[in-house]
């Protein structure tokens, strides 16, 4: 049971018991911690006691964060002014050099800054790690009386008799594989809230849900998503220039994909790298992890690298979608914040400071509710908010980005980009909004299309899935429900092998899926559930949506300790 600081009472429920609040928050990343920290800054203002608590489905807060990351403090700045005289560890590295390369096979082409608008400069921006931030911003919230629970996966919605969201369920501890109570069986808590706040990362689970519930995104285009695979190195001190971010693109990539690289000089003698395929591509052939991997052999970045080692991995999904895809934010008794609903801008590679600010809107609304002693009803005053903030209007400036570039390649589609950017950065609004076609439906025939050349993995600059999933600190329970859940399993060998040769065993960063016996003529699609790192990717790319990823038991997954 979640243990009590302040000695209200926990009220049982049937077989579950159950804990009242007055707003419940669904994860512990940046957008969730800022509500929560918002929240509780009104009340104290305010001279009110207002109730707020955190579940986190990592083992610590921090845990399943893991981002480049060039953070613009805009956000920041508003929610905590003083925060670099407090010890964030966000203030450590400035940026102070940016770079944008365009890459051949062997060769760079550095692009002018005058080239791109201003806000493509990373000016006033800072590298570090996202998870030591939501460390730091969770030490803040805690601070002001904001309860967080690390290691309870909310599992469930709950709804009231009239619809609205009462709350979320934690995940039953203790169950076996085949579904039986173990020896420490354990019943899932309720929380119950007068509003709860959806601040899942990208593609929730929960969210999931609730789409469909409340016809979220009737309105909008479908969610794009990109795969970031990422590394942390300890490099050559003389290699080694903190305040330093450069961005890739180009090489290793071909015509069926799009995406690029980053590398960030960071504290502490370290760069954090990775590279990012968008979600969108057409060969079925391709391996977003070998991809990373091949892009670092690039004589470029492998200078950088040379005499360092790789201290760290991990990958997750990126909400590209952007303006148009920002789903309906408030219905009956909650609200979806941060990377759950998308508010990542695309050509910046940027969405902490649009995710700490939707939290804060969302928080701003719920105060003033609870404070009027309204419940679960629809918080229109955070869509209001939304729809008259910067961050609507950042995201309305680079809009067809991804469009474009998707539509005409990446040449022609960086210049179109650019000329729209720059038209909306001068105020005259381009008139039109390109669409999105969802991830899943753009693969062709796996006969079709060439398989890349991928270097084999040399333990010094590239490596394997496995190794890999080892630095990720990844542990799951083995003996629990496999949380990544068929539903047809038919499907992996009799439809997707034969026409994409099953993507699965190379769009997943991690190899949980694996195709055995196919030499023997009795292929059997196998899921090592394991070794997830929680990326979401097979649940945004399986061509038939076959893959339904749900929460594991709480706590499972990966450790990220400085991603």
């Amino acid at each position: 049971m979640i243990p009590r600081g302040d000695g209200r009472k926990v009220l049982a429920v049937s077989e579950r018991e159950s804990m009242p609040y007055d707003v419940v928050i669904v994860g512990a990343g940046p957008a969730g911690l800022s509500a929560a920290i918002r929240l509780k800054q009104l009340a104290n203002e305010a001279g009110s006691e207002l109730s707020v608590c955190i579940l986190e489905k990592g083992s610590e807060v921090g845990a399943h964060i893991l981002s480049g990351a060039v953070i613009d403090p805009k956000s920041l700045d508003e929610l905590i002014p003083d925060w670099r005289d407090q010890g964030c560890p966000l203030a450590e590295v400035p940026v102070n050099d940016n770079q944008h390369w365009v890459l051949t096979k062997k060769k760079k082409l550095g692009v002018p800054h005058f080239i791109t608008p201003g806000f493509m400069h990373n000016k006033g921006t800072y590298t570090g790690s996202l998870g030591n931030l939501c460390r730091w911003l969770a030490e803040q919230a805690e601070g002001l009386g904001v309860e967080i629970f690390p290691g309870f996966a909310a599992a469930e919605i709950l709804y009231n008799e009239d619809g609205s969201v009462k709350g979320v369920a934690t995940g039953d501890m203790g169950i076996a594989r085949d579904g039986s109570h173990k020896p420490d069986y354990a019943p899932g808590l309720e929380l119950h809230a007068k509003y709860t706040f959806f601040a899942e990362g990208v593609r929730g689970h929960l969210t999931k849900m609730l789409k469909p519930q409340f016809a979220l995104d009737a309105d909008c285009e479908p969610q794009v998503y990109g795969i970031g695979v990422k590394e942390l190195w300890d490099i050559d001190p003389e290699n080694h220039a903190p305040g330093r971010v450069i961005h890739t693109q180009g090489w290793p990539l071909d015509e069926n994909a799009n995406g690029g690289g980053f590398l960030y000089h960071q504290a502490n003698g370290q760069v954090a790298l990775g590279f990012v395929t968008w979600l969108n591509y057409r060969n079925p052939h391709i391996s977003p992890f070998q991809e990373m991997q091949k892009w670092k052999t690039h004589p470029e970045i492998a200078k950088i690298l040379k005499g360092g080692k790789r201290v760290s991995y991990g990958a997750r999904a990126i909400s590209d979608g952007g303006w148009q895809s920002v789903p309906k934010l408030a219905f009956p008794g909650g609200a979806l914040i941060g990377d759950t609903a998308g508010f990542l801008n695309v050509p910046r590679i940027k969405g902490t400071h649009t995710a700490m600010k939707s939290g804060m809107m969302a928080a701003e609304a719920a105060f003033a509710a609870v404070t009027a002693g309204r419940e679960g009803d629809v918080l229109t005053a955070y869509q209001e908010a939304y729809d008259e903030s910067w961050v609507k209007k950042e995201l309305g400036v680079v809009r067809n980005v991804l469009p474009l570039v998707e539509k005409f390649g990446d040449l022609a589609g960086t210049i179109l980009s650019g000329m729209t950017m720059w038209l909306e950065t001068l105020g005259i609004r381009v008139p039109f909004t390109m669409k999105h076609h969802p991830d899943n439906t753009t693969l062709y025939r796996a006969d079709q299309m060439k398989k890349p050349d991928y270097p084999k993995p040399d333990g010094v600059l590239t490596f394997d899935r496995l190794s890999s999933v080892f630095l990720s600190n990844t542990n799951h329970e083995e003996d629990q429900p496999v949380h990544l859940q068929l539903k047809d399993p038919s499907i992996p060998i009799e439809y997707n092998l034969p026409l994409y040769d099953e993507p699965a065993q190379r769009y997943c960063p991690a190899g949980v899926y694996e195709v055995v016996g196919q030499d023997e003529g009795n292929p059997r699609f196998v899921i090592n559930a394991q070794n997830c790192v929680h990326c979401k990717t097979c649940d945004i790319k399986d061509p038939t949506q076959n893959i339904n990823w749900v929460t594991p038991e709480g706590g499972g997954g990966p450790n990220y300790p400085n991603m």
